[in-house]
């Protein structure tokens, strides 16, 4: 399994199975996201209200290095969205947004594409359409860009690795 620990943000109710295909991917360690293996932890925490939705994304964040913003057709508009992305910058995570449009629902429907959400866009990082063939290596190259020590070389800032940013 690789080394990288990824956050997945995303519109649930909307995007739950796009989302799903890229977990599945095999590509990261895709095992945290808040409310991801069961619906029933993120309904339960609606119901107990705002400070329960938050220490749920607190602890799915905890031992991650990047978080991927799955771009959705709605997902620039949902709080909660915004809430991961605020969280996982203050926490120094590698962050990136990955549009998901183009994969099909459980449906075989596509959505339209959605706006990138603002923090993104205004952070200048790195936004791309889904491509399950470089999404280990876009995910590596976030948490590099964040400072993290890459994988292969083990050193921050890697030169090597940084110098082939979406080349």
């Amino acid at each position: 399994m690789p080394g990288r620990r990824v956050f997945f943000s995303f519109h649930y109710e909307q995007d739950v199975w796009r989302a799903t295909n890229v977990r599945n991917s095999g590509k990261v360690d895709a095992t945290t996201a808040a409310g991801w293996s069961d619906a029933s932890l993120w309904e339960e925490a609606k119901r107990k209200g705002r400070r329960e939705i938050e220490r749920l994304i607190g602890a799915g964040l905890r031992g991650t290095s990047v978080t991927a913003v799955l771009i959705g057709a709605e997902t620039a508009n949902r709080p909660w969205v915004k809430y991961e992305i605020e969280k996982s910058i203050e926490r120094g995570n590698g962050l990136l947004g990955v549009r998901i449009h183009r994969i099909k629902d459980q449906a075989g429907q596509r959505s339209q594409r959605g706006a990138t959400p603002a923090a993104l866009s205004d952070g200048g990082f790195h936004i791309y359409d889904w491509d399950r063939n470089n999404f280990g290596r876009t995910v590596e190259w976030a948490a590099v860009a964040a400072g993290k020590d890459c994988l292969s070389h083990k050193k921050p800032n890697c030169f090597s690795c940084s110098r082939h940013w979406w080349s």
